[in-house]
């Protein structure tokens, strides 16, 4: 393998590729530990903070080793810049090209299929809860768009089609879920984007994917579009942190109300096209009769799920929701049973297997003697989630490594607690992984400035969060705007928007973003291009949103991230590991709460040239024993509680920016 020290250091051909590149001893040790477990094809866990540059660090041994390399990510948006920017780079630097295939889940790419039944039926669009008139007439010419743009694309990708996002209503339209794909009983299978993107993707040497659809392979791969991950000689995962979530929710099972009723939605279409050719049923139930009982079925579950939003547990046994749900998996059966003798090749095939996969789906969630899962009734306005969420993943994820004897390597800026990785690790099973610990290049203790206010009430308090806007507001004119604020939950980000632009008034002196008012990534555009917003965010906004350089200045979180214990899935979860004779608080909720708060401190400082205040609100980082472990988490910043020396550091190290021009925030 060409030398790695010559490769990333001063005058070799990544710093000569890269004008702006910086030559880290650290890049270059995290590059070794990378090829030196391609070699030996075993698992490696590496944190790398903030600049060290892990993206190359592996990806040229990568590239170097000449195995068939999965790469998968957290987000299309680290996908597409590896596919596009960062590996034709490396690879050109180093002089090793290599076949490159972009794989995104099903659900991004056109189903050539489901858009010749909407033309040639002259089907309505499903429109359900778009509401005006005009919002309908847009998505109707959204679709002539992806109509003509189908006639001539090659990857069938809707990322091309500029304005199209995956909140569209016509988005679900014309894409294909695992349930509703028919797989090779598909009249344009030959032609499918799906099938073309795999069989190119088994191809390449390096294939780029997400979390999604590598927890996802196992199931692909029976729908005969191939077995991605056991081809691959060695899998990196950037942005691990997200893996032991994502896989608890791999391994459970979940049924919706729209999945239940797009089912039975596209079964009585098919029923009805194909009633001439259908044999009849004889002494078995007909389809249409069949569809109808499990249509009651499904209108009786409604009937016994609360009408109030919110997420609440399900102890199974004697109850309405269970024998309703009991009740709808029965007729699911019924259904499978009614289609059967239509035959294999005809279309309600399908049908049949979907109608007996959810029935599966619901006998699990619902059965009584399941013990390893904690269940919950999700509702929302106009549908509802059924799931039951395993407590424990570590043997499964473990099986699931061992079983492919490649190189596994897990990478992340938030994967340690205080250079620990036992509680990642311990997750996921990977006991035996060997670890690497690299702290960010950049200053923190010079450039950044942790502030604990002194005097603020309890978190449960009434005025919590009136005392934190109390708090945040003189620090967001000091810093001149530039702000993030961070908030656990929706109820509180809304208390504190209206508490600020009460504050403010109609001449506020930033320009206030608040999350759900508009795009995620239009708001975080706009946000950059001011240079002096103020963003209010929940959840989505802790982790994955990278502001370098002055936009963002000033980062306030409003408390300690802690999983809210009135969720059943949290309460179900804490009363196994206290019946397993584990410390719940100690184990789960709190270096659950102390990654989270590492993800939303490094929001901040992104490069070498950023400066500014990290302001944690919650009183128990002082108050409380534990506050020494979210301490021990965050990047090694200077500490104060001192208003007045944050508020002079934002000044004179964070000066305002020049305001664009504003405009309106596009819907």
């Amino acid at each position: 393998m060409r030398d790695l020290e010559d490769i990333f250091g001063p005058g070799g051909p990544l710093a000569r590729a890269l004008p702006d590149f910086k030559v880290r001893r650290d890049q270059r040790r995290m590059a070794q530990r990378v090829a030196d477990a391609l070699m030996a094809r075993e698992s490696l866990v590496v944190e790398a903070g903030t600049g060290t540059g892990k993206t190359f660090a592996y990806l040229v041994p990568a590239l170097l080793s000449g195995l068939r390399v999965l790469i998968s990510t957290g987000t299309r948006t680290l996908q597409d810049q590896l596919f596009a920017k960062d590996l034709p780079l490396v690879a050109a630097a180093i002089g090793r090209p290599a076949r490159v295939a972009l794989l995104k889940g099903r659900g991004n790419y056109l189903c050539r299929y489901r858009l010749d039944r909407i033309d040639a039926h002259a089907e309505q669009l499903d429109m359900a809860g778009i509401g005006a008139p005009m919002r309908t007439k847009t998505a109707q010419a959204m679709l002539a768009r992806i109509q003509r743009w189908a006639r001539t694309t090659k990857r069938g990708d809707l990322a091309e089609i500029r304005g199209l996002s995956d909140t569209h209503p016509v988005w679900p339209q014309v894409t294909s879920t695992r349930e509703s794909c028919l797989g090779q009983r598909c009249p344009e299978f030959s032609r499918c984007h799906v099938v073309l993107a795999r069989r190119e993707a088994l191809d390449a040497d390096i294939v780029i994917v997400n979390h999604h659809l590598l927890l996802a392979d196992l199931a692909l791969k029976e729908d005969g579009f191939g077995d991605l991950l056991g081809s691959a000689d060695a899998i990196v995962l950037d942005e691990a942190h997200q893996i032991p979530d994502l896989a608890t929710q791999f391994f459970g099972s979940h049924v919706g109300s729209r999945q239940l009723e797009t089912l039975l939605k596209e079964l009585r279409a098919e029923i009805a096209a194909h009633a001439a050719n259908t044999p009849p049923g004889g002494a078995n139930q007909t389809p249409a009769a069949a569809l109808r009982d499990a249509e009651d079925a499904l209108l009786q579950l409604r009937a016994s799920a609360p009408s109030t939003p919110g997420r609440y547990p399900w102890a199974s046994g004697a109850s309405a929701l269970s024998s309703a749900v009991r009740d709808l998996g029965e007729s699911l059966y019924a259904v499978r049973a009614a289609l059967a003798p239509a035959g294999e090749d005809s279309p309600l095939a399908q049908f049949a297997d979907r109608a007996a996969e959810v029935a599966a789906n619901l006998g699990r969630i619902g059965a009584q003697d399941e013990l390893d899962g904690a269940r919950a009734l999700e509702c929302r306005t106009g549908g509802f989630t059924l799931s039951l969420i395993p407590f424990d993943i570590s043997a499964r994820f473990r099986a699931l490594v061992a079983a492919r004897r490649g190189a596994w390597i897990f990478t992340s800026a938030t994967l340690s607690i205080g250079e620990e990785f036992g509680h990642f690790t311990g997750r996921l099973g990977l006991d035996d992984a060997h670890t690497l610990l690299i702290e960010s290049p950049f200053d923190h203790e010079r450039q950044s400035l942790l502030y604990l206010p002194d005097g603020l009430p309890a978190p449960a308090a009434p005025g919590y969060v009136a005392a934190v806007i109390d708090t945040a507001e003189p620090l967001i004119r000091a810093a001149g705007g530039g702000a993030f604020v961070l908030f656990t939950s929706h109820r509180a980000l809304v208390q504190g928007a209206s508490l600020l632009r009460a504050r403010w008034g109609a001449d506020s002196p930033f320009r206030l973003f608040v999350q759900g008012e508009a795009p995620r990534e239009r708001m975080l555009q706009e946000f950059r291009a001011d240079g002096n917003a103020v963003l209010l965010g929940t959840a989505s906004f802790w982790e994955g949103v990278d502001v370098k350089g002055g936009a963002l200045r000033l980062v306030i979180i409003e408390k300690l991230p802690f999983a809210s214990p009135d969720d059943p899935l949290v309460r179900a979860r804490i009363e196994y590991l206290t019946a397993c004779g584990g410390n719940a608080f100690r184990d789960y909720q709190l270096p659950e709460a102390a990654l989270t708060l590492k993800q939303g401190a490094g929001r901040l400082i992104r490069s070498e040239d950023d400066y500014g205040v990290v302001v944690i609100c919650d009183p128990r980082m002082v108050g409380r024993n534990y506050g020494r472990v979210f301490l021990a988490a965050l990047p090694p910043m200077t500490v104060t509680r001192d208003e007045d020396e944050a508020r002079r550091f934002l000044v004179r190290h964070a000066p305002r920016l020049p305001t664009a021009p504003r405009q309106a925030l596009a819907p």
